[in-house]
């Protein structure tokens, strides 16, 4: 693998060659999809003397240029390309080769879901369907047809509106697409099956017509309705808040049970991970709904973010996704819960991309290179980038933030731009100058800001430094410019003034005049994504006073940090933060939001402050805290539970989703308990409740205390749900997730059950991707965990590059560990990178933990 050829941003050269058309036809059979690719092309770049087009995997049939075939002379074949010797300055191309799909288990290209024909071609999936140049910034307008068996694919899909259809004497038939948008080979799709759909429609504010189909397997066409409902929410809004009209006179979504992403924008057919369209309530868990609306969300946005407006090539790829993110998490702000939702999104962030950054493979934003794309649809691209646009937000305000994406979209519409293209609109609309800002852009890793304070004089005085760390490569890396939202509160609680301050140097000092020393509420709203070291922080005060629901959440948090850590050391517990929690228990607040406030840092949370990590000492002293808590507070807590458990509602509004919220969250801290009381309220809400939501906790909480009970109930589950997968793979993660002695045996032994199929990624992740979050079993210390993941590396890279590179990931943790524990994932990130014929998805992943 030393050979894996690096790719960097400063060598990105301009295409030499533009493709203006491309019509394409597809002739799909069982065995193999002879395609047909007729291209018209021009030369940008006079000095280039030969085409050269990416492909790979595929078997090239003939070549014509400007009709005459070409013989063999004229053009060259090697493993990632085509050259087309001595072309002029306008031709036209035709190829013609054969793929077979049904063979395909990278699922990248044109591959088969089940009996379902679909593409996934981001990044680089189009060289596998047919010789193109494969890059974000040539744009082509496509027309496809699409010619099958009609019995066993009567529905053709492709991008566009469809433009005819004709019948053949063997029974086969087909349709032709034509998208008049210009769009790069990544956002081109097809898809032929024999499906369920539903219909509906969207009268667009200059009242257009637009025809809405969302596609499934027949049988799930009742589970669409909440897909449906999100998609038209989300072109409502996306109206109201950018006045962003929708630009084709129809909008397909596929629901395919095989893929290695959530959901793909492609202009006109989005293609989804049947994970993110299929839900209803004896199936789906109150967030699986949120996380339907919000992906639906997200890819319908991209038609404008991403799609009218796409990269220049793939460092730019957080243009599309950071701010892509940014709008759908508005969105679901929108339609729920804004303080639920601001506090979830940062959540997230801290969960993946904080941990990403304190890892070897930390990156900006916008990287400057790397080995495989793929291994760059990261939380920090699209999660941290889209904390950059809020800060763009923040900074300018609603008013010019809008100015400045009406500009974006007036300037750039049809073109492949880059990052600093989006900057300057928001620069020029804004009226501020953002060259500094920028660094959040080409920096790494999460900055921190050290908050002293002092009163004198009626001067309350804050010195705010920020420490910046070092590169992944130790480079020095220098101040960072953002908004910091802060607020004064008196000894009531009471707000004295609220402001946004602009950090931007080292070190700087903001005065305030106050009577008496006031209380510093800091980083409400989480202004910036950064790490506040704060000592003088009055948690429990901010705890039971703040009215900035960021700030009484985190200050809840961080109370709770301190008091796990100070049980790590060996040191008592503190009673003020038990005195603390009290309080929220007895709060008047909103139920969501209550329950958030009630949850315990994660263990990841707190293994992301130890400069050493031992996972053993992390569970003892959380576990101590929980049993403490739940044995001071066990009639409050019962009290919670009782008052909101409604067995038999199913309903999806606020009020009922708040009060599942926070009933088993008391419910959860209860069973820390292990007591036969607690075992029996779980056992009994999983027999008598009507929503998943309710089922799945009772049943991760019985499998966690219960032998007897879990069995029985696991045995319910299973016979219940087994033919339904999106309900099995809730079922493996429960299995994977457990803390029962034993649970790699039986992961290891339930990659032989008959529900589960390596194949479908989404069952990879259910099993294997979450028995590697399972600290407590995957770090401990013989090793067993760290052996099995790594064979699973193995394994699932010949099959599965792209799966296997994001098992890796679990790994990213190597450096912070003990010494025991690193010894033993060291010999097999080692085993990992000695494997023949190791994918440079994986090997980019682990060469970079171990610094090779």
């Amino acid at each position: 693998m030393s050979q894996v050829e690096t790719i960097y941003l400063k060598d990105y050269k301009a295409p030499q060659f533009l493709i203006k058309t491309c019509d394409l036809v597809f002739e799909l059979f069982e065995d193999y999809t002879q395609v047909t690719n007729m291209m018209k092309i021009t030369k940008e770049d006079k000095s280039a003397k030969d085409l050269v087009l990416d492909c790979a995997d595929l078997e090239l049939l003939d070549i014509y240029l400007d009709d005459a075939k070409l013989p063999q002379s004229r053009y060259i074949i090697e493993k990632e390309s085509l050259k087309v010797l001595d072309v002029g300055d306008e031709f036209k191309v035709i190829l013609i080769n054969k793929i077979y799909p049904h063979l395909n288990s990278e699922l990248e290209g044109l591959y088969k879901s089940g009996n379902i024909f679909c593409t996934q071609n981001e990044p680089e999936g189009f060289r596998r369907i047919t010789p193109y140049l494969d890059r974000p910034d040539v744009m082509a307008v496509f027309k496809t047809t699409l010619v099958a068996d009609k019995e066993r694919y009567p529905i053709l899909l492709s991008n566009g509106n469809r433009e005819s259809n004709f019948k053949l004497d063997d029974g086969r038939h087909g349709i032709t697409w034509f998208d008049p948008h210009p769009k790069p080979s990544y956002l081109f799709a097809l898809v032929a099956g024999d499906l369920g759909v539903i219909e509906d429609k969207y009268i667009t504010k200059s009242k257009k017509y637009v025809r809405l189909y969302i596609y499934t397997d027949k049988g799930n066409e009742s589970k669409c309705k909440h897909a449906m409902k999100s998609l038209k929410d989300a072109m409502k809004w996306d109206e109201d808040v950018y006045g962003r009209e929708y630009d084709l006179s129809l909008y397909n979504i596929v629901a395919v049970d095989s893929f290695n992403m959530g959901a793909m924008e492609n202009k006109g057919l989005n293609i989804f991970n049947s994970a993110y369209v299929l839900a209803d309530e004896d199936s789906a868990t109150d967030a699986n709904y949120m996380g339907i609306q919000s992906v639906i969300a997200h890819e319908y946005f991209h038609n404008w973010t991403g799609n009218r407006i796409t990269c220049r090539d793939w460092f730019q790829l957080t243009l599309k996704e950071g701010l892509t993110v940014f709008r759908d998490q508005c969105f679901s702000a929108d339609m729920n819960s804004k303080e639920v939702q601001r506090i979830e999104d940062v959540k997230a962030l801290r969960e993946r991309q904080f941990v990403e950054d304190a890892s070897p493979t930390a990156h900006p934003i916008q990287p400057d290179s790397y080995m495989a794309i793929n291994n760059f649809y990261t939380a920090t691209v699209y999660e941290k980038g889209a904390e950059v646009i809020r800060m763009i937000h923040t900074l300018i305000g609603e008013k010019k933030y809008r100015a400045g994406m009406d500009l974006y979209f007036e300037t750039f519409d049809g073109q492949a731009v880059r990052t600093n293209d989006f900057l300057w609109a928001m620069s020029k609309a804004g009226g501020v100058d953002l060259e500094l800002f920028k660094r959040w852009y080409h920096q790494s890793r999460t900055p921190k800001l050290k908050v002293d304070e002092s009163f004198e004089d009626g001067e309350f005085r804050v010195t705010l430094t920020q420490i910046v760390p070092n590169a992944v490569d130790v480079t020095t890396q220098s101040a960072y410019y953002y908004p910091l939202k802060i607020a004064l509160l008196d000894k009531s609680g009471e707000e004295i003034l609220e402001k946004v301050l602009i950090i931007s140097k080292e070190s700087e000092e903001f005065i305030f005049k106050a009577k008496s020393k006031p209380i510093l509420s800091i980083n409400r709203d989480f202004s910036a994504p950064i790490i506040i070291e704060h000592k003088e922080s009055n948690y429990a005060f901010l705890m039971k006073h703040d009215k900035n629901s960021f700030v009484k959440y985190e200050s809840a948090q961080s109370f709770a940090l301190e008091t796990i850590e100070a049980l790590m050391r060996g040191e008592g517990l503190d009673k003020e933060y038990v005195v603390a929690y009290g309080h929220i228990l007895e709060d008047e607040l909103d139920l969501s939001y209550k329950a958030l406030l009630l949850e315990l840092p994660s263990v990841s949370s707190i293994m992301q402050r130890a400069e050493v990590i031992d996972f053993e000492i992390i569970y003892e002293a959380k576990e101590k805290l929980q049993k403490h808590l739940a044995s001071t507070y066990k009639d409050k807590l019962l009290e919670i539970y009782r008052q909101n458990h409604k067995p038999e509602s199913k309903e999806l509004d606020a009020k009922s989703i708040g009060q599942r919220s926070l009933k088993n969250r008391s419910l959860k801290l209860l069973s820390s308990l292990q007591s036969d009381e607690i075992a029996t309220l779980a056992n009994e809400q999983y027999n008598n409740s009507l929503t998943m939501t309710d089922r799945i906790i009772a049943l991760d909480i019985l499998e966690d205390i219960s032998d007897a009970l879990s069995a029985s109930a696991l045995d319910n589950f299973y016979n219940r749900y087994k033919k339904d997968a999106l309900v099995m793979q809730k079922y493996f993660s429960i299995l994977a997730s457990s803390h029962r002695v034993g649970t790699l045996d039986r992961v290891m032994a339930l990659q032989n059950d008959d529900a589960y199929n390596e194949l479908i990624p989404n069952f990879v992740r259910s099993l294997i991707g979450v028995f590697a979050r399972n600290y407590k079993y995957f770090h401990a210390k013989d090793g067993l965990g760290y052996k099995f993941i790594a064979d699973k590396i193995i394994d699932i890279d010949k099959i599965n590059p792209q799966m296997a590179s994001g098992l890796a990931g679990a790994f990213k943790i190597y450096e912070k560990l003990n010494e025991k524990n690193k010894n033993v994932m060291k010999i097999e990130l080692q085993r990992v990178l000695k494997e023949h014929s190791l994918s440079k998805n994986v090997y980019e992943i682990i060469s970079k933990i171990l610094k090779v």
